[in-house]
């Protein structure tokens, strides 16, 4: 596929990789299935979470959202004169990865870029992406369909513009709270949480633990950005069984805490981990931790996730550009140290090695 304006374009389309949600009540029980096949939880876990779906119409928000999210993406490459078509995968629901791949070959892409909707190592936030990928080129190769060659982008928990847009959103935030209520309010970030054993695993044997520490390190800029002096670095959504440590607190657990033994009664809650207010933010934020805090009297502003803004699209488009013209944070092959590499292969070895949570499936996407 040769671009008639750009003919030495280095790759000729984008994939924008996601992990899918049910647009439907119909769609809530296939979809979970699609999501915790090979972990053996049992049905009655699936029903626990299936209600949390149902109790939005069955629809995750987040399809729509990566809709809007490419909308912004394809109107910023516009803007820089970038002629790249944009298509969109998910992993677990319509439209699937496969499918979308199937599409790609047929329309003459032979060499992608692919966005995953993730900024963070680990292994669901960065490696599963990349089998992904390699499920794509095989699923491409069992139909005797030309071959994609995909380079996934790296990863951008600390680029400026991921920043910016979650500074914009803490700040909208925090001034939708009274007055006098603003300059003691509590800053929370929040983030899913993993076992600890994955968490550890998140990085390479020497830097392992890259999933919190990635996470901490962006908050540590987005709260001095928006001129707090300090912050609170909880965890929400964790779905495994109590025996396994996973990072904590918990956000809710946390909130009562303060609530309980300090003099507490205002925050700020920005879900940083999250670039879509999908089914788990507003779950477990606007829901549950709401519920929890006006038993306190507290007052909680939840800050928007990101991946709507136009900031975040030309985040994106900076990271193509990177790939594009090798200039940005990249090594000396071209390739990010974290999270970029061609064609589903890890990107260092013992990387994010594969641990699967058991337990109560996640309220995911």
């Amino acid at each position: 596929m040769q671009n008639p304006s750009q003919p030495d374009l280095p790759f000729d389309a984008l994939l924008v990789l996601s992990f899918g949600g049910p647009e439907g009540h119909p769609d809530v029980r296939p979809f979970l299935e699609n999501v915790t096949r090979g972990r053996g939880i049992p049905a009655h876990r699936l029903d626990e979470v299936e209600e949390h779906y149902h109790h939005f119409g069955g629809k995750s928000p987040l399809n729509d959202l990566n809709r809007e999210m490419i909308a912004n993406i394809e109107a910023e490459l516009q803007r820089r004169n970038i002629a790249l078509p944009v298509y969109f995968g998910n992993r677990n629901w319509h439209p699937l990865a496969t499918d979308t791949a199937t599409v790609m070959a047929e329309q003459g892409v032979r060499r992608a870029l692919v966005f995953a909707t993730s900024a963070w190592a680990g292994y669901s936030g960065c490696r599963q992406y990349h089998e992904d990928i390699a499920r794509m080129r095989e699923h491409l190769a069992a139909a005797g369909a030309p071959e994609i060659e995909m380079v996934k982008i790296r990863q951008f928990f600390d680029h400026p513009r991921f920043v910016e847009a979650t500074v914009k959103e803490v700040d909208l935030a925090r001034a939708k709270l009274p007055v006098e209520q603003q300059p003691g309010a509590r800053l929370i970030f929040t983030a899913h949480s993993i076992p600890l054993s994955m968490d550890a695993a998140s990085g390479q044997p020497a830097d392992g633990s890259l999933y919190s520490t990635q996470i901490d390190h962006a908050c540590k800029l987005v709260a001095a950005a928006s001129g707090f002096d300090s912050y609170d670095l909880v965890w929400q959504s964790r779905s495994g069984p109590a025996h396994v440590p996973w990072l904590e607190p918990d956000v809710v657990d946390h909130v009562e805490s303060l609530a309980k033994h300090h003099d507490f009664s205002a925050a700020v809650v920005c879900p940083i981990g999250f670039l879509s207010d999908h089914i788990e933010v507003v779950w477990d934020l606007d829901s549950e931790l709401q519920q929890e805090a006006e038993q306190f009297g507290v007052l909680i502003e939840r800050a928007p996730t990101v991946g709507h803004l136009p900031e975040f699209a030309a985040m994106v488009v900076d990271l193509i550009e990177e790939q594009l013209t090798g200039v940005g944070d990249t090594s000396e092959h071209g390739v990010a140290v974290h999270g970029c590499s061609r064609n589903g292969a890890p990107c260092a070895t013992n990387c994010c090695v594969p641990q699967r949570p058991t337990g109560r499936p996640p309220s995911a996407q």
